[in-house]
């Protein structure tokens, strides 16, 4: 099992109002320059928020949300920091009730 970390926020707020795809840009080509592998993942509608134990942070969060996942914590919280209104935590997957800690509920268009 592994520890994912997540900041989630509204699509609108992380796609549109923040510059994130700028920052995920940057962060892919830093890792590439170190030859490290991604460990962070853009997942619109992410699929963990419908089982039981997110139901309180998926209503308390605009939806529809996105989030930013990560088996790196120190990425997260530099994330939590410079973007400043998201949630931040974590879950293990795969689990009972999360089976793909990457699914997302989003329809392709």
């Amino acid at each position: 099992m592994q520890t994912y970390y997540y900041v989630l926020a509204s699509r609108r707020f992380l796609l549109q109002e923040e510059p994130i795809e700028e920052v995920l840009k940057e962060r892919t080509r830093h890792y590439h320059e170190q030859e490290k592998e991604i460990d962070f993942w853009l997942v619109p509608q992410p699929a963990f928020l419908e089982t039981p134990e997110f139901a309180e942070i998926k209503a308390n969060c605009p939806q529809p949300a996105a989030a930013i996942i990560s088996t790196n914590p120190q990425f997260i919280t530099w994330l939590k920091l410079r973007l400043e209104y998201v949630v931040t935590g974590e879950f293990s997957a795969p689990s009972e009730t999360i089976s793909d800690p990457l699914a997302s509920l989003a329809t392709v268009s």
